[in-house]
């Protein structure tokens, strides 16, 4: 699936819409430049488990983010300074299935993601637009 987001609030809907489906178990596996949306991507999510999106902010310097006022427990990570998968996992990715999962620069710790991983992909236009490409969602997640 391919969606052209020309603004941030675009992009935050197509979070939300996608959240809107989940049941737990989900991991959203992001990557994309800085910049191009990722955190927006995953405080949209958020919105759409129920979560007060103000509350996610980019878990750079934390690594692992629990959010668990909405319907089910949402784990926001962001894997840009990770050196070790192995190691994160352990660290408390692997604990967290119960929940949605989203990763930010997942590319970087990709072998220890489920082959059921969605991947979003965020790419930055000239114009600044975002082209957002998803593999790997579920047929529910498909409908208008």
């Amino acid at each position: 699936m391919r969606v052209l987001a020309r603004t941030s609030e675009e992009t935050f809907a197509l979070g939300r819409r996608l959240g809107g489906f989940c049941r737990g178990g989900e991991v959203f596996a992001l990557t994309g430049e800085l910049g191009s949306g990722k955190t927006v991507f995953a405080k949209g999510v958020a919105a759409g488990l129920g979560i007060d999106p103000d509350q996610v902010t980019s878990p750079t310097f934390l690594g692992l983010a629990l959010h668990r006022s909405g319907r089910v427990p949402f784990a926001h990570a962001d894997a840009y300074r990770v050196e070790d998968p192995a190691a994160f996992a352990r660290e408390g990715w692997e604990d967290l299935t119960e929940g949605v999962r989203l990763v930010e620069w997942a590319d970087r710790i990709m072998p220890i993601l489920s082959a059921e991983a969605v991947w979003v992909r965020l790419m930055v236009l000239a114009d600044g637009a975002r082209q957002i490409e998803i593999e790997n969602l579920p047929s529910e997640g498909k409908g208008g």
